[in-house]
């Protein structure tokens, strides 16, 4: 099946590569993994918000599907205060490089930030999609609350 680039897809920018480093550099500083192991912190995140800040995040790997490092992401963001997001982008340790978000993240992202920018990997490499343009035909979770 080909894969099909959204119609919202943008190249990268500086400040996406800026993001991209800043949980590269998260990662790697705090994987419990070696090299050729599976650990619990894997995977890193960072969330850019709409005045520059940016903030990290790294997975917690458990067996019950603990919390991803895009969630962990933008619950720092949300407890620093930062109310605007822009930009997401997950990323493997040991140089795994850019990682798009798995179905779960997809769905919180579609649900509760629609227009963040979510950096995705692709055969010609990254670039940016909205977060609403991850899952078409998604389940729409505000349209079945009372």
């Amino acid at each position: 099946m080909p894969f099909n680039i959204p119609a919202s897809a943008l190249p990268l920018t500086a400040s996406d590569r800026e993001l991209i480093n800043f949980a590269r550099k998260t990662i790697d500083a705090t994987t419990d993994a070696g090299a050729d192991q599976d650990g619990i912190h894997t995977m890193g995140a960072a969330v850019r918000a709409a005045d520059g800040r940016m903030f990290a995040g790294v997975n917690i790997y458990h067996f019950t599907g603990g919390p991803c490092a895009e969630l962990v992401a933008l619950g720092a963001a949300r407890a620093a205060g930062a109310l605007q997001l822009t930009h997401l982008v997950a990323v493997g340790n040991h140089g795994r490089g850019v990682k798009n978000p798995c179905g779960k993240d997809r769905q919180i992202l579609a649900d509760y930030y629609p227009s963040i920018r979510v950096i995705l990997d692709a055969p010609e490499g990254p670039f940016s999609v909205l977060a609403q343009d991850l899952l078409p035909l998604a389940f729409d979770h505000r349209a079945e609350q009372v």
